[in-house]
Order: structure tokens, then sequence, then C-alpha cells
């Protein structure tokens, strides 16, 4: 891709992803993701019903009379995006591959996370770290996230999930809302999921293809293996064939949401063709 088309991209999809975390998601986001805790703003007289815990008995004394303490929501956040870029995402069948809906998903997360004056980072991962983009806030820094997104390129195509939330564990020390967006062709992350998630706040986001969920009858076809390189001949057309890979979608799916439910993890899943907007809304909206 060159320049040319690559910042074309990266205003079409910063217009799209504003406008969604402008006017969609901007309330659901702040009420879905608190801050880290409750923080003084002020005093004032006490009022028929303030809860006495938060009397002020310093300025209570100094007045004679009964002040409480306010507090507000401590609002700023540090948002981590866990970015898969193994082979895999480049699948797709309808009008969008995998990765131009993570794209999209992220930009959109990015948008809504620096206008709730929340920092926001990003882990590219394969099957080792690919990228870290340390969190910063600000829209300078949400367009270099957009750009790499678009145009970066791993090193590797195979998949390690349980790296990536190691990673997110040991860099990141305070806690942070961390977005994993992939579609979950792993099956060795349960121990690492459920340390992170006691340490941050993880949000799983499987996107998924509709031609991954059951195999059309083409014939005899010579398949690839995105993350492997490797080569089959599949007969498509074969019933037991379709079964068994139909099964095996339903048992690695079954698998997954298992794993999110044994861990505490909120998710939801996202097809490729379908609109993402009303996952989100939905997995937000559960969270408030």
């Amino acid at each position: 891709m060159d320049t040319a088309d690559l910042i074309k991209n990266v205003r079409r999809i910063e217009i799209k992803s504003r406008g969604l975390s402008n006017n969609i998601f901007a309330g659901e986001y702040h009420s879905a993701f608190k801050g880290r805790g409750m923080t003084f703003s002020e005093v004032r007289e006490y009022q028929y019903g303030d809860d006495i815990r938060n009397i002020d008995w310093n300025v209570t004394a100094r007045f004679n009379h009964p002040y409480v303490k306010i507090f507000e929501e401590e609002r700023e956040l540090t948002v981590m995006l866990l970015i898969d870029v193994s082979g895999s995402r480049e699948f797709g069948t309808s009008f969008k591959y995998k990765k131009n809906i993570i794209t999209e998903i992220a930009a959109v997360l990015s948008f809504s996370a620096i206008q709730n004056n929340d920092k926001i980072g990003v882990i590219f991962f394969s099957d080792k770290i690919e990228k870290f983009i340390t969190p910063q806030k600000g829209r300078k820094h949400i367009l270099h996230i957009i750009r790499q997104l678009i145009s970066f390129t791993p090193d590797n195509r195979t998949t390690n999930i349980a790296e990536a939330l190691r990673y997110l564990t040991n860099a990141i020390k305070k806690r942070c809302t961390a977005f994993v967006i992939s579609d979950f062709m792993d099956d060795d992350f349960e121990n690492a999921l459920k340390i992170a998630n006691q340490k941050h706040d993880v949000v799983a986001l499987k996107i998924y293809d509709k031609r991954e969920t059951e195999m059309p009858a083409v014939g005899l076809v010579k398949m690839k293996d995105a993350e492997t390189d490797n080569y089959s001949w599949i007969d498509t057309s074969n019933k037991s064939v379709q079964e068994a890979y139909a099964q095996w979608w339903r048992d690695s799916d079954a698998s997954t949401q298992a794993i999110f439910r044994k861990c505490g993890i909120d998710n939801t899943s996202i097809r490729t063709d379908e609109d993402y907007v009303k996952s989100l809304m939905y997995l937000f909206k559960k969270r408030m």
C-alpha cells in the first residue's frame, strides 16, 4: 500500500469511527467502563439524607456546623487493545476480511477512549509480541494507531494468546481495561486469561466469518492453512466431511465460551458480515 492509499484509508476509518464514537458509543462507553475509584472533589454543608460517614470532622469543628466531603468518580482509565495479527485474520468471504473489522473496532474503541480522556495503548501479537504502543492520549496518537492497524506486517503468522496476556500482566502495572480482539483460534490461554483478569478488566471480542462455521459444498478444493501455510485437498461435497467440520466449529466455539465463563470475562462474538455496532452496544449495556 502506497502512502496516498494509506492516508486515504486512515482518513476514511477516522471519519467513520469518530462518528460512531461521538454519536453512539459516548454514553455507553462512559457507563460501561468505570474509573479506578472515587476521588475527593470538595466539601459542602451537610444536607438531610447525606451519609454521615462522609462528614469532614475537621471542617465541621472549625465552623461549628456539619460539613460533608463530596467525591466524584475518577474517570481516567488506561485502555489496552490486544490485537491478533496472526495469519487467520486475513480470512473473509463477504465484503470484509476479519482484519478489516478488527481495524474498525479498534479505531472506534480508541476514539471512545480519548473522548473520555483515557489513555489508549496497543499490543500486536501473533505467537509472540509483534509490537507494543505505549498508552497515550490525543488524536495524533490515535491516528498513529490506525496507521499501524492498516499497514502493520507481522513477523510470524501463528497464534499465542497466552503470550499476549502474560505481556499485558507484566507490562501494565496499574489496573486497565484490556480488549482482546481475536478470532481466538487458540486453545491454551485459560490460565493466562484468568491471571490477567485478576489484575485488569479484560474484555474479549471474538471476530469470525460465517464460512468458518460451515463448509459449503463446492467439490474438491485445495485449501491453505493461513497460519502454517500447509495445503490440503478437501472434498467439500462429502457429507461426513461437512458434518465433521461443523461439529469441530461448534466444539471449538463452545470451548472458548466456557473459558470466558470460567474466567469471568465479558465478551461478544462479531461476524464479519454483520453490524458490529449492535454487538458492541449489547456488550456495553450488559456491563452497566
